[in-house]
C-alpha cells in the first residue's frame, strides 16, 4: 500500500509531486513585516509551505555551550536574538491559508509544539539537531501531526529510534529527510542515496533538506525520488543573522520549483511504446524507410540494388527489407520514390 500524508492542501507520497518548501527558520530578523514578504513571495515561486523555527534560547541551548566556529559570537546569546515572536503565528497561519500553502514549524518546546497543533499545522518538523531528544519527539509524535525528521548527523539506529517512537504513540505518518549538517554543505557529503536507503529500511516517505549553495544539488534529489525538498531561504544573502548567506532569494527559489516541475514531468511513466503523437511529423517525414534507389519500371522484380533505405519514413519500415527484395513492381516508381506496399 503506498503511503500518503495529507496537508492542508496537498498531499505527499508515491506518485505525488515533490512537496517543496521554502525554509525560512530565523531570516525574519525579528521583523514581522519581513516574515509576511517571506511569506508572499515564496508562494508566488510556487512552494508548497513555507517553515519557521521556534524556540527559547533558555531552553535550547546551555548557557555554558562552547563556542561554535561558525558564529563570531556565543550561541546562547546568537539563538537568543533569533527568538520568533510566537504571537505572530496565528496570523501568518492566516496568511499561509490565504495563499492557499501549509504553515510549518519546528517547535522546540512543549508551548511551541501547542501553538502548532492550535494554528493547525498539518506536519510538524524535528531539526537534526533536536531528533535525538525521545521525549520531544515524543510530544510530536502525540499530536497526529505528520511528523518530519532531518538527518543531518544521525547514525540509522538513532532514525530507527526516533521512527520506532513515533509509531509507539501511534503516528506513522513519518517523514524522514537526508540532511548535511554544514552551512553551507558540500557537494561531496550530499549522500543523496541514502534517502533509498532510509525509505527501504523503514517504510517511510524520504526526501532531502539541503543546505549547499544553488539549487542543482535539490533538483537531483527530485530527479532520484525524493517527495520532500526543504531549501533554506531569505530575501537576500547579505542580510545579517547566520543563515542568510547559503540560502536561496526568491528569484533563484521561483527558477527552483520551474526545474523541479520540469524535472518530475521528464521523469515521466517509464512506458516506452513508439512515438509520441507531438513526434508524428518528425516520425513519418525525418525517420528512414525504403527509398527507391533508381527508377522501377512497372513488371521489375526488384532485387537489393534497386533501393536504399534512407529519409523520410513514407515508405515501407526498413525492417521489412527482406520481404520487399523480390516483389515485383505493380506500377513504375520514380527514382528517390518512397516504396509502399500498394506499389508492389
Amino acid at each position: 500500500m503506498k503511503k500518503i500524508i495529507n496537508t492542508n492542501f496537498f498531499r505527499i507520497g508515491e506518485d505525488q509531486p515533490c512537496y517543496i518548501i521554502a525554509e525560512i527558520g530565523s531570516n525574519h530578523n525579528g521583523n514581522y513585516d519581513m516574515a509576511c514578504e517571506l511569506i508572499e513571495k515564496a508562494a508566488a515561486c510556487g512552494v508548497n509551505a513555507v517553515k519557521f523555527q521556534t524556540f527559547k534560547a533558555k531552553d535550547h541551548y546551555s548557557k555554558k555551550t562552547p563556542k561554535i566556529g561558525l558564529y563570531k559570537e556565543g550561541i546562547y546569546e546568537l539563538i537568543e536574538k533569533l527568538e520568533i515572536d510566537r504571537s505572530w503565528h496565528t496570523k501568518l497561519s492566516a496568511l499561509c491559508t490565504k495563499l492557499k500553502i501549509d504553515f510549518l514549524d519546528s517547535p522546540c518546546d512543549k508551548e511551541a509544539i501547542d501553538i502548532a497543533v492550535s494554528v493547525g499545522m498539518p506536519i510538524i518538523k524535528i531539526a537534526s539537531y533536536d531528533m535525538v531528544d525521545g521525549r520531544l519527539v515524543s510530544e510530536i509524535a502525540k499530536t497526529g501531526k505528520g511528523v518530519m525528521f532531518s538527518t543531518g548527523m544521525s547514525s540509522t539506529s538513532e532514525i530507527e529510534t526516533a521512527v520506532n517512537i513515533c509509531r509507539s504513540n501511534g503516528n506513522d505518518n513519518i517523514i524522514v529527510l537526508q540532511c548535511t549538517s554544514l552551512y553551507p554543505a558540500p557537494a561531496h557529503l550530499t549522500n543523496l542515496k541514502t534517502m533509498n536507503t532510509i525509505g527501504n529500511m523503514f517504510g517511510v516517505i524520504t526526501g532531502y533538506s539541503d543546505h549547499t549553495l544553488g539549487d542543482h544539488i535539490p533538483c537531483a534529489a527530485v530527479a532520484m525520488g525524493a517527495k520532500v525538498i526543504e531549501k533554506h531561504y531569505t530575501l537576500g544573502r547579505g542580510l545579517p543573522g547566520p543563515d542568510h548567506n547559503f540560502a536561496i532569494e526568491p528569484e533563484e527559489l521561483k527558477v527552483m520549483v520551474s526545474r523541479m516541475r520540469d524535472i518530475e514531468s521528464a521523469i515521466g511513466d517509464g512506458i516506452k511504446n513508439g512515438p509520441r503523437e507531438e513526434e508524428m511529423e518528425l516520425y513519418t517525414k525525418a525517420r528512414r524507410s525504403i527509398i527507391a534507389k533508381t527508377k522501377i519500371n512497372k513488371g521489375h522484380i526488384i532485387t537489393g540494388n534497386d533501393i536504399v533505405i534512407k529519409r523520410p519514413g513514407l515508405g515501407i519500415h526498413p525492417s521489412q527489407i527482406e520481404l520487399v527484395i523480390g516483389k515485383k513492381a505493380i506500377k513504375d516508381i520514380e527514382e528517390d520514390e518512397p516504396i509502399t506496399w500498394d506499389m508492389i
